[in-house]
């Protein structure tokens, strides 16, 4: 009787060690550009992807850490660089011949859900500022979750179309 109580245990044990936890809270970690980027893929699912990438307990804002904000912010820019500096987006498809052409279509692809990851970092870390008592940011606020929103309809819109990232260093 006490072996079959003591596997009963182990057995839930196992069970609740094995569950997704949640209510845990997992800090961000500095990384490069390559290991958090959207870009590669297909279109459709961007803003699940950034939130795949920064695992953020949005029901508690307030509550975020200082080295997770630094770590938004840090990423917003990088991702922003990806898009306009030398060797991102624009420029690749430029050499590309354009949005619109064959090795283009799928970079400007790839360049979109960059948008929707630069600015779903912009917007979280707007609203981690809101909740944690900025009432400054209201208005940037509102412009930004607007771009968001843009993007995010032409990602869906864009639904299994090849999407290609760039090969930046950030």
């Amino acid at each position: 009787m006490k072996c079959a109580h003591f596997t009963l245990l182990l057995g839930l044990a196992a069970a609740v060690t094995s569950l997704p936890h949640a209510h845990r809270k997992r800090a961000l970690e500095e990384r490069p550009y390559s290991e958090f980027q959207i870009s590669d893929g297909v279109a459709g699912n961007a803003q699940a992807e950034v939130f795949e990438q920064f695992p953020i307990d949005t029901s508690d804002l307030a509550s975020v850490s200082a080295s997770d904000l630094d770590i938004i912010k840090s990423a917003r820019e990088t991702a922003e660089a990806a898009e306009v500096d030398a060797g991102g987006f624009n420029e690749a498809i430029d050499a590309a011949g354009g949005a619109d052409s064959a090795e283009g279509a799928p970079l400007q692809t790839g360049k979109i859900k960059n948008k929707v990851l630069k600015l779903q970092l912009e917007v979280l870390a707007l609203q981690i500022e809101q909740a944690q008592g900025d009432d400054g940011v209201a208005e940037k606020l509102d412009e930004e979750q607007a771009k968001l929103d843009t993007n995010v309809a032409l990602d869906e819109e864009a639904a299994g179309q090849p999407s290609q990232s760039v090969d930046f260093d950030g």
